[in-house]
């Protein structure tokens, strides 16, 4: 049975399995994912992960995969290892080598307060075909600010991907002006009390 689904019906279940045996809700409506996807790392899920991405976007000749550090790093290293194409990650600290860039800022909804966010301007191009990984689609505020980024520079969106949705925050509606696949490789309905997966 497991053999003869397609790479986004098995990362979903690998991720689903995951969430259930080792995440954890904390209050306002987090899912801490730390043992797996965003501080530990789960190499299984990793690849899958990437294959998953690349099953839905191989054909669109993407030339940058772009997420925010540090927690979309992981699974977007890997789909652009699949993709073959660059990653970049946008800074939340400019270095003082980061000379002309671009700024934009977002609320942190795991931090609270603003995260500034930034992007070197010699690593966007307008000839650039871009596609946006995060660890998660909530509101889609630090999406759709990084999309702007990406925008700014004359790249093209071709998509963006939350490895997991909590679609009761309706960031796929705030991220729907860009007219671009979004895509998730796992729904969560709620986290009232314990994790319901919305099919």
């Amino acid at each position: 049975m497991v053999d003869q689904m397609n790479a986004t019906e098995k990362c979903t279940q690998l991720l689903k399995k995951l969430v259930e045996e080792k995440g954890e809700i904390l209050e306002c409506g987090i899912l801490k994912v730390d043992s797996f996807l965003n501080h530990q790392i789960d190499p299984e899920l990793m690849k899958n992960i990437g294959k998953a991405i690349t099953e839905k976007f191989g054909k669109m000749e993407l030339t940058k995969v772009i997420t925010v550090e540090s927690s979309g790093i992981a699974p977007a290293m890997s789909a652009s290892l699949y993709l073959g194409t660059p990653l970049v990650f946008i800074r939340k600290k400019r270095p003082i080598t980061m000379l002309d860039y671009i700024k934009a800022e977002a609320p942190s909804h795991t931090k609270g307060g603003i995260t500034e966010l930034f992007v070197s301007k010699e690593m966007l191009n307008p000839n650039d075909k871009v596609l946006i990984i995060d660890d998660f689609l909530a509101s889609g505020k630090t999406i759709e600010a990084v999309a702007n980024m990406v925008l700014s520079t004359g790249a093209e969106l071709k998509g963006i991907v939350g490895v997991i949705e909590k679609t009761f925050e309706k960031g796929r509606k705030k991220l729907a002006h860009f007219n671009v696949p979004v895509i998730s490789l796992l729904k969560i309905h709620s986290l009232n009390g314990k994790v319901e997966f919305e099919n």
